[in-house]
């Protein structure tokens, strides 16, 4: 496993941005790719994004495509997710995740997660 540290969350206006941050520990950071998942009281956790290992690839469910970013650097052990025009359907706490799979959805096949950050958008 490898520890994970989601921040940048915050209360925000609908319209607004973030740049969410997740560094993980040890030396082992470029082994995984990484997810983001969501969760919004009452709701299933929710796939929004995932990095290959390398960045070769990025992949985004469709509620967050042409808004958010997902990007990593491997030097800094860091993924992060830029979140631009938030809604307020958006509002969730994410959870950043790691995984030696090569599944980019199921959420089930992460090895590591964080204990998340809580985005909040008003409208």
């Amino acid at each position: 496993q490898v520890l994970l540290v989601e921040s940048g969350g915050g209360l925000v206006q609908a319209g607004d941005s973030l740049r969410l941050s997740c560094t993980a520990s040890g030396r082992t950071f470029s082994s995984y790719s990484m997810g983001w998942f969501r969760q919004a009281p009452g709701k299933e956790r929710e796939f929004v994004a995932h990095i290959a290992r390398s960045s070769r690839s990025t992949y985004y469910a469709n509620s967050v495509k042409g808004r958010f970013t997902i990007s990593r650097d491997n030097a800094k052990n860091t993924v992060y997710l830029q979140v631009n025009s938030l809604k307020p359907e958006d509002t969730a706490v994410y959870y950043c995740a790691a995984s030696l799979s090569y599944s980019v959805y199921d959420w089930a096949r992460y090895d590591s997660w964080g204990q998340g950050t809580q985005v909040t958008v008003s409208s």
